[in-house]
């Protein structure tokens, strides 16, 4: 049962046409869906939608769900379209007409964009991990071998004396300021669509506040509207600001490819970070840093789809 099924025979190729791949990206999303529902039952049961005990049974039953999905086990069909459908189908061959009830002042869309912004603040708190790793490697190299001299180039020529943590530091730098880009995009996104319904709220008194508080978000996005205008403008930020972090990743492999070539030599790549060729017994090739290079054209053609609404297929 489709969550706006009317009852209407929709044609099979327009459903596999709209459907796409939804049904299994979906499968990141299923945590985040049932970590906001559980929020939005708690919600109903203190305006009274709800029974306490309804609430209670709502909640075992979203948990069952989190860990079936963390044991690659929760099932999502391409007749169900994506992981909130597939949700709430298990909610109701479960607990009966209670599994309906958790829809109750939510439409799909407030649903889906709560879950995606659960999931934003996750993967971008890992980014900032991972930013903080990068930096302390880059500081421990620029502390061992920063004083070693070598040449500074402009346009690809030898143009001033230089040192290795000259270099290295530069990128450092960079990060510091890819950081503060991140930390502006998450506070973009920390505001809780849930309870906007379509975009035009939902016919009924309830509290966006303590539900914002449970999930965790800052504070509440108070246009309705404004909650489905924001879609494709915060994924936007978002691209932009993991762009910026690849453009710094390409010019740090551009950098070490160029110059760990042998006519420069000033770097050596590790054996095990390198393929080699099936013809030439010579050949060291530095595969990650060339992937690396060219994967910050995949964040520009993304970011660009995001601006001009272009669908990549």
């Amino acid at each position: 049962m489709k969550l706006w099924d009317k009852g209407i025979s929709v044609d099979q190729q327009v459903l596999r046409y709209t459907v796409g791949d939804d049904f299994i990206l979906d499968r990141k999303l299923v945590k985040y869906d049932c970590i906001a529902s559980i929020a939005h039952a708690k919600m109903l049961a203190k305006i009274g939608v709800l029974e306490s005990d309804e609430a209670k049974k709502l909640e075992r039953a979203l948990l069952e769900i989190v860990e079936l999905a963390e044991q690659d086990k929760f099932e999502i069909s391409p007749e169900q379209e994506d992981c909130h459908t597939a949700i709430e189908n298990y909610l109701t061959e479960k607990l009966g007409d209670l599994g309906k009830k958790i829809h109750t002042a939510r439409s799909r869309n407030d649903q889906v964009v709560t879950a995606l912004r659960l999931l934003y603040k996750d993967e971008l708190q890992r980014c900032e991990q991972l930013v903080g790793e990068l930096k302390t490697a880059i500081s421990g190299f620029a502390e061992k071998i920063g004083q070693v001299v070598f040449p500074g180039y402009t346009h690809t020529r030898k143009a001033m004396p230089s040192t290795i943590s000259l270099w290295a530091t530069a990128f450092m730098d960079s990060l510091e300021d890819d950081e503060k880009i991140l930390q502006a995009a998450k506070d973009l996104i920390d505001q809780s669509p849930l309870g906007t319904g379509a975009g035009y709220g939902v016919p009924l008194e309830i509290d966006r506040k303590f539900t914002a508080e449970l999930l965790g978000f800052k504070r509440v996005q108070k246009n309705p509207l404004y909650v489905q205008n924001s879609r494709g403008k915060f994924e936007t930020a978002i691209l932009f600001a993991l762009n910026q972090i690849m453009y710094d990743l390409n010019k740090m492999a551009s950098d070490l490819i160029l110059f760990s070539l042998p006519d420069f030599g000033y770097f050596d790549l590790p054996d095990e970070f390198c393929t080699g060729s099936s013809i030439m017994p010579q050949k060291k090739n530095p595969d990650v840093l060339e992937l690396i290079r060219a994967n910050y054209q995949v964040t520009v053609s993304y970011a660009t789809d995001q601006k001009t609404g272009t669908t990549r297929v």
